[in-house]
């Protein structure tokens, strides 16, 4: 099945739009930020990256990597935000961001059919996990920037945990990739401890139970799997999900956010609730726009945008990501959706 013909089937419009969207952000440094206004993060940019070489974009997806490689600083790690020429604007270093690299390259090289990609940006992804790791604690936990203990900005952060989680599982799987099952073994002790972490010590974490993402993520990372997964999604369903509007980004607002709602379809394919899925990614309708971008979100029941008017390329990407993993795509097999799913 095709991505046009599965974005039929699923009632989410055509996506080579809404790729198209995305790539016209990107700048000539390969930075692709949030939005026209012209911010973005390491995370989104990789998210954006990935979709782009998900729907084929080589070109874009290979200039979003190299950005990344002339942009990482000497320990390894990314500035937590770039203005949309690719100069940092914002001084903390995001580990989340940092780590995520190993996915993105990972990701990027499976969609392209290019193993090369991770060879060439194998050094990259070594220094990022090596920052990363240099930053967690003895329980296992990650704190979310590499602020001294005790400092402002000094917090671990239960999804950015769980998005760290999933992306040391890339950099083994990487390293597999290309034969170096030293570099794989490596990270296995710490990623144990983080898990640990993850499921046994929440007094490690900030309190931030009130956003969707600490729901959702410890599924769609794989830090959950099988019945606690099942029982993790079914815990939240009702606190976060409005039938046939989304997910809520918080559980507090009235805003459904298009990110949220794509990323919890993906966590709901991990653990095999296929129909919750296409229910979700469905919903998501809502949100495109005629140009095939999306909305960052909505607030009910006035159904007005918030930011007003505001359309995002991360938005987009968890689009087709989601899409993708539906039809049991490249993202299925980044992301650990079972097999069995694509037959869908």
């Amino acid at each position: 099945m095709s991505l046009p013909e599965l974005s039929a089937a699923a009632g989410i419009g055509e996506l080579g739009a809404t790729a198209a969207s995305i790539a016209a952000l990107q700048g000539p440094s390969g930075f692709i930020p949030w939005s026209v206004a012209g911010h973005g993060d390491p995370w989104n940019h990789l998210e954006a990256a990935l979709a782009l070489a998900v729907v084929g974009d080589a070109a874009a997806a290979r200039r979003a990597l190299d950005f990344l490689a002339a942009a990482q600083r000497p320990d390894g790690s990314w500035h937590a935000g770039y203005c949309g020429d690719g100069e940092p604007d914002d001084d903390r270093l995001d580990t989340n961001g940092t780590a995520y690299v190993a996915t993105g390259v990972l990701g990027c090289a499976l969609a392209l059919g290019e193993t090369v990609l991770v060879r060439r940006h194998f050094a990259m992804v070594r220094r990022a996990i090596g920052f990363v790791l240099a930053q967690q604690r003895p329980s296992g936990a990650i704190c979310w920037s590499d602020a001294p203990v005790g400092a402002e900005g000094d917090l671990c952060l239960l999804a950015a945990c769980s998005s760290i989680y999933a992306s040391l599982a890339a950099w083994a799987r990487a390293a597999a990739l290309v034969g170096d099952t030293r570099a794989a073994a490596e990270v296995v002790p710490a990623t144990r401890r983080l898990r640990e972490a993850i499921v046994r010590r929440p007094e490690c974490f900030a309190d931030k139970g009130h956003y969707a993402m600490d729901w959702y993520y410890p599924v769609l990372t794989g830090v959950l799997g099988g019945k606690e997964a099942r029982q993790r999604i079914g815990s939240g369903w009702e606190r976060f999900v409005q039938p046939g509007r989304g997910v809520l980004c918080r559980s507090d607002h009235r805003w459904i956010t298009t990110a949220e709602t794509a990323e919890c379809a993906l966590a709901c394919l991990r653990c095999g609730l296929i129909d919750e899925a296409a229910a979700l990614l469905a919903s998501a309708e809502q949100q495109r726009q005629a140009d095939g971008s999306y909305l960052t979100g909505l607030v009910y029941p006035e159904r007005s945008s918030f930011p007003a008017g505001e359309r995002t390329s991360y938005s987009a990407a968890a689009v087709i990501l989601a899409a993708d993993a539906l039809r049991g795509g490249v993202t299925a097999t980044l992301f650990g959706v079972p097999s069995e799913l694509g037959a869908w």
